[in-house]
């Protein structure tokens, strides 16, 4: 690289500094929050004690990592949160695709503005909130759900104490507090797409499902298969805040998943085994990328769209 060449660079760092200066505030919070903390996954293959420190503690090797998987809980976590993930996957992909679809073909704005406002506003409601909501709503007693039932002629159904029932609370519940939020996402990718397209298609005669099919999906699909490739990189990552919140010693079977296995195990265990839980986080990050990895280059092969 010449010396010109340098000082131009530099001339085009200096003319745009405002952008530069904002791009390192991202930069920054990911070195720190996402970098910084990879030094501590060593921990995973040590016998960690806080006096000795990450450093002075002695190397266990693969011991934590045996421990787990040959653990009377392994598949049991491992299968609640492989099922909770791909129910919430095959379940709330498509939703947030027909809702921008068919708002996009709405030509009331206020009957728009009121059913984006409206589906929109349960992702602000916290956990917490969420999960008091859903109490409410499935009580036995007094909840409005088993209400209707009773008022069918059936019995009422304590769902919070049954097993078969935790997952299809926790994804369909999900799924009515994220729709709105996962609908912008669509509604701007729809909002890319050339009018010209669909203006001939008007004039030679296409219907609303035509248009939809030949122009609206293959128009968001790019979007779609980059959201479910990040998807797939988090198929693990199921959460532990609202599902510890809904568990109880009655649906325990089928809601136990790794993440609330590793906050019960590094701050409820009399132990604070931190080094087992360390591990354990490890090895879901690993099935994560290692999935990642796997389904990008599905789509590379497929000649779809790719992260790279």
């Amino acid at each position: 690289m010449t010396v010109r060449a340098k000082e131009t660079r530099w001339q085009k760092i200096r003319k745009g500094w405002q952008l530069y200066l904002m791009l390192a505030l991202p930069v920054l919070f990911i070195i720190v929050f996402s970098y910084v903390p990879m030094y501590g996954a060593q921990i995973a293959f040590k016998n960690y004690t806080v006096t000795k420190g990450i450093w002075g503690s002695e190397w266990a090797g693969l011991k934590h990592f045996d421990r787990f998987i040959h653990s009377y809980d392994f598949w049991r976590i491992l299968r609640n949160t492989i099922s909770i993930s791909f129910y919430s996957l095959l379940a709330g992909f498509p939703f947030p695709i027909i809702l921008a679809l068919s708002l996009n073909y709405v030509k009331n704005l206020f009957f728009k503005k009121s059913v984006q406002m409206i589906t929109y506003a349960p992702y602000f409601i916290s956990v917490v909130v969420m999960v008091g909501i859903i109490f409410e709503l499935l009580d036995p007693r007094k909840g409005v759900v088993n209400h209707f039932i009773q008022a069918l002629g059936f019995e009422p159904i304590s769902f919070m104490a049954k097993a078969d029932w935790f997952q299809s609370i926790y994804v369909w519940s999900g799924i009515w507090q994220m729709v709105g939020f996962s609908c912008i996402i669509y509604l701007a990718a729809l909002s890319s797409i050339d009018p010209a397209l669909h203006e001939s298609a008007v004039i030679d005669g296409a219907s609303k499902l035509r248009r939809i099919w030949h122009i609206d999906l293959p128009g968001i699909m790019p979007i779609a298969i980059i959201l479910l490739i990040i998807n797939m990189g988090h198929m693990l990552d199921v959460g532990y805040e609202k599902i510890l919140l809904m568990q109880n010693s009655l649906n325990m079977r089928t809601s136990e998943v790794i993440d609330t296995y590793v906050y019960k195990i590094a701050l409820n265990s009399p132990g604070m085994n931190y080094s087992y839980s360390t591990m354990i986080g490890l090895f879901k990050s690993v099935i994560n990328l290692t999935l990642l990895i796997l389904v990008n280059q599905l789509a590379r092969k497929t000649k779809q769209t790719s992260l790279w």
